[in-house]
């Protein structure tokens, strides 16, 4: 059976501007684990491996990144620029632009209930491209021009407009500037096996919700919460 039936890989190297060598290599990187379990076979793995190889690559480019261009600024808050451009919420917005969902292989409900949408899972995508990347070209200048177009554009807004400060931080200053109260976070649901989990959080004020957040740990789902929660707050405020 044909797997890749489905993706124009003419399309993709237009996208990621990059003539890919190894195709199969990139269809791993589009394949969520769930896809496994309903196609027994399916003769290749998951892309979780190279989304951890592309995270680490990530992490090493964006650091070098910011100690170039930003050389006056302190450790900390180097460290800030970098989260917030590499955010779960990030990167799934990049995935969008490049279209990766729609070439993703995902079990039938994973796909009915939105993975392709998920951000979580386009996140994990951005990454196991990158790290398929940098297998392909063994070319570390390859992956630092791909994110450059697709990532670091944005990281000068994020400094400019102080979108780097952490979204949990931010959200109990100013509860506790408004009411005078911590925001408490609280497990709504846990969907999924122990390897595979979704967690959706629910963050409040004196047991009114503020928002939910979803993500594949508590912490990110606490993160897309409290930033949601800021979301609500500053529209409330227009």
């Amino acid at each position: 059976m044909n797997f890749d039936n489905h993706i124009d890989w003419k399309e993709i190297e237009e996208k990621i501007e990059y003539k890919i060598n190894d195709k199969n290599l990139f269809l791993k990187a589009f394949t969520h684990r769930s896809f496994l379990n309903e196609n027994q076979n399916y003769h290749n793995n998951s892309n979780e491996r190279l989304e951890f190889l592309g995270d680490a690559i990530l992490q090493f480019l964006i650091s070098e990144q910011l100690f170039s261009n930003y050389s006056n600024e302190p450790e900390g808050k180097l460290t800030n620029f970098r989260a917030a451009t590499v955010n779960t919420t990030s990167l799934a917005q990049e995935s969008l632009k490049l279209d990766f969902g729609k070439y993703l292989l995902m079990s039938i409900g994973e796909e009915q209930t939105g993975g392709r949408m998920r951000e979580y899972i386009l996140a994990n995508t951005f990454e196991s491209v990158l790290g398929a990347l940098y297998i392909d070209s063994n070319d570390i200048n390859i992956c630092r021009n791909y994110l450059k177009k697709n990532l670091f554009y944005k990281i000068d807004d994020i400094v400019k407009n102080n979108e780097y400060r952490d979204s949990k931080s931010s959200l109990q200053e100013i509860t506790q500037e408004k009411f005078s109260l911590t925001p408490v976070y609280k497990i709504i649901k846990s969907e999924g096996p122990d390897h595979d989990k979704t967690f959706t959080i629910g963050v409040y004020i004196n047991s009114e919700l503020l928002a939910k957040g979803v993500g594949p740990s508590k912490q990110k789902a606490e993160q897309v919460a409290a930033e949601q929660a800021l979301t609500n707050i500053k529209n409330k405020k227009k």
